[in-house]
Parts: C-alpha cells; sequence; structure tokens
C-alpha cells in the first residue's frame, strides 16, 4: 500500500529513537503486553466498555496500558489501579502519529486495541514505522453511514478512503454488532469477511457491590410511581429531544419521572424544550454518573431514543438490571440485542407518538426479569474479552485448540 510505505520510509529516513520521559514506558514489560487506544475517558459508551475489558484483561495476568490522547475523564476513576495510564497530553488526533511510534519502540507493546476514527488509521500507520512491531486490530464502535451524515462531503470522503487505506493493513478489524459490521464493509469498501463481530463487553453485576447514589436532588425520581432512565451522552445522535416529546405525552395518560444521565453540549438546548414542555418537575438531568447500576436497577423502564448506534451497552446494562427496555428501531445493535423485539419493544425513528404508546404498554405490563437478565450473559465481560483474546494472539489461540 503506497502511503504505508511512504510513512514507513519517513520513519526510516529521520531515523526515530527517542527515550521516553514517563515511567510507565520504562523497565520490563511482559511479552503479552495489550494497549488501548482512546482520545480520553469521558463518559462514552466506548470509554466505559475499554475500561471494562482493560480491568478483565489485569485480571487474567496480562499488562495493560491505557494510551490516551489526553488522560481525562470520569472513566479514569474506574480503571484497575494495575493498568498504566499514558499521557501523550495532545489535543488533536494530528499531533499524535510521532508520539505513538515512540510509545510503540519503547513499550514494546504485543498488540493495541485502536478505538475509533480517527485513532484507528493513526494506529494502523504508527505500526508501519521501522523498529515497530506491534499488532495493531482496529475496533469501530458506530454505524458510520449514519453517523457521518452531518459531516462535510469533503470529511466523509477522507473517512472513507482512510478506512479503506489502512484498515486492511491492520490484523484485525472489529465491529460491535453484526449491523455495524455490515455497514462498516459498506461504507468503507472492505471485504465483510475480515471483520470480526464481538459484542460489547459489560461489567459482571455479581462481582461488584451496587450502592445507592444519595443526590438528594433524585429523591422525586426515587419516590415517582413510574421511574424512566436514559442514559447517553446529550449529542445529537442520542435524540433526548425525542424522548422529551415522548415523555410529555405519556405524562398525560399517567404520571412519571425522567432520570437522564449524562452530559453534553445539547445540554442547554433540552433544558429549554424541557421548559416549554411544561415537565420541568418531572425530568432529571444531574449529569454523568460513574456508576449507573443503582439507577437501572430501580428503574421502572429504561428508554432508548436514539437516531443510530453501534452496539447500545445501555441496553445491555438494562438486561443486567431485568429493566423493561422500549428502544428506538436504529441502526445498529437495538434489534440484535432485543431479539427482534421479543425483549423489548422497538418503535420507529423519529415517532414520538410511537415512542410514548410503547413507554405506556411497557410500564402497565408484566415482564420476566429472569429472561432479560439470561440474555444479558451473551454480552458478558468474560465472553467478550475470550474473543478479543482470540483476535489479539491468534496463534495461541489455534495452539489452544488443537
Amino acid at each position: 500500500m503506497s502511503i504505508l510505505n511512504c510513512l514507513y520510509a519517513f520513519g526510516e529516513g529521520i531515523g526515530f529513537a527517542v527515550n521516553l520521559n514517563c515511567a510507565g514506558y520504562r523497565g520490563h514489560m511482559m511479552n503479552k503486553k495489550i494497549s488501548l487506544f482512546l482520545p480520553n475517558l469521558t463518559g462514552g459508551g466506548a470509554e466505559r466498555i475499554s475500561v471494562n475489558l482493560a480491568n478483565e484483561l489485569i485480571k487474567r495476568g496480562y499488562s495493560v496500558d491505557m494510551v490516551l490522547l489526553t488522560a481525562e475523564g470520569p472513566c479514569l476513576a474506574l480503571l484497575n489501579s494495575e493498568v498504566r495510564v499514558i499521557n501523550f497530553k495532545i489535543k488533536h488526533a494530528r499531533e499524535g502519529l510521532l508520539p505513538l511510534v515512540r510509545y510503540f519502540r519503547e513499550a514494546k507493546p504485543h498488540s493495541m486495541i485502536a478505538c475509533m476514527w480517527p485513532l484507528t488509521v493513526l494506529a494502523v500507520a504508527a505500526s508501519k514505522f521501522p523498529g515497530v512491531s506491534t499488532r495493531i486490530v482496529v475496533a469501530e464502535h458506530n454505524t458510520w453511514s449514519r453517523s457521518q451524515a452531518d459531516y462535510s462531503p469533503l470529511l466523509r470522503q477522507i473517512i472513507r478512503t482512510t478506512m479503506y487505506l489502512f484498515f486492511p493493513g491492520s490484523q484485525g478489524i472489529v465491529a460491535v454488532s453484526n449491523g455495524a459490521a455490515d455497514d462498516l464493509a459498506n461504507f468503507a469498501g472492505i471485504k465483510r469477511k475480515s471483520i470480526t463481530m464481538i459484542y460489547n463487553p459489560v461489567s459482571n453485576p455479581q462481582t461488584l457491590d451496587v450502592h445507592e447514589d444519595k443526590d438528594s436532588k433524585l429523591t422525586s425520581w426515587k419516590t415517582a410511581e413510574f421511574r424512566i432512565l436514559n442514559v447517553g451522552s446529550l449529542k445529537t445522535q442520542k435524540n433526548q429531544e425525542l424522548l422529551l416529546r415522548a415523555f410529555s405525552i405519556l405524562l398525560k395518560r399517567t404520571n412519571a419521572h425522567l432520570l437522564i444521565l449524562g452530559d453534553g453540549h445539547l445540554r442547554q438546548k433540552l433544558e429549554k424544550i424541557i421548559a416549554e414542555l411544561g415537565i420541568k418537575d418531572n425530568v432529571s438531568m444531574p449529569g454523568f454518573a460513574d456508576d449507573p447500576r443503582f439507577y437501572y436497577q430501580h428503574a421502572s423502564l429504561f428508554a432508548l431514543s436514539s437516531d443510530w448506534e453501534g452496539l447500545p451497552t445501555v441496553l445491555i446494562e438494562a438486561l443486567e438490571a431485568g429493566t423493561p427496555i422500549v428502544s428506538t428501531d436504529c441502526p445498529s445493535g437495538p434489534r440484535e440485542i432485543l431479539n427482534g423485539g421479543q425483549l423489548g419493544k422497538l418503535v420507529p425513528l423519529g415517532d414520538a407518538d410511537a415512542l410514548a404508546s410503547a413507554m405506556y404498554e411497557s410500564l402497565n405490563s408484566k415482564h420476566d426479569k429472569a429472561i432479560l437478565k439470561e440474555r444479558a450473559q451473551c454480552f458478558s465481560i468474560g465472553k467478550a474479552t475470550d474473543q478479543y483474546i482470540d483476535v489479539l494472539f491468534p496463534r495461541d489461540s489455534l495452539a489452544a485448540s488443537t
């Protein structure tokens, strides 16, 4: 591939060899050291998934680095203390190529899981420099044909072209649902058979204590007859505006309280909509929650209003708690997770009336929590970690099976 060859020649020409001043880079590293590469550890789904995976790998005896453009975000506090955090202290991915090459040469990780474009492309490019032997697995957590719809034509073409050129140069391509895998193959023009589908890993609820959040602001939600929960960043993709409009319709038929856990740039817009709808007393938006499991376990219903996803981990977390679910039938993931609608109600995109009706019906129906919890086991951290290890260490996996 010409671009990769150019990068290799560039690295050879400058004779790139730098000693890093970070203590986490030094010392003897196990030969099966794994790195995860993300922009930061804000409260998004991919970040929480990566933390779960890193912690599970530590439990299994691997050495793990969490490599970040900027070491910030609430999910940092959820990392196992044995995970080394490598902070590049840069704001933009375009500044990360040479720091990543330096990291590869000094830390010498066996493998890296690079999450989300453009870091996926950056990791593949860095792996082609001389003196770098790290295996790269790229993991995409979204449905690209939908998620880039608001981008300029030029940026869409850049994303598509760089995926097409660089992804085949990795040692593995992972998508988080069958729908996301099909979409990635079509969008990037790569072979579907080259993509491995691995469902997002979620934490094991039986190994963790669930503590009540004592925030007095949420008393109205805790004591409401029907408690509706939504967890997600306040951004266009999640379409909480649709949920708020559906909830205002629902309030005409029953008394309920909606709790939205998450933060983002649409907070002010959503707060204005809440005021316009006259539902301020029935909605709480306290921000990001480090551990939302208390709310899942005490919710009457979980509602997802997204326009697109890759695989919405929040639905799996709701299943873990045995919480009934209503979701938009968005690409990709909800239909797969909910067995085509057998384990929760699916409604058309953008239809507030349908979402309100589905929430009302679900709130007034009986649900078998055991069946929901059983489905969640298909997305266990153990199973997902096994699959990632198979991709990261294919020779070991082959030897173990013979």
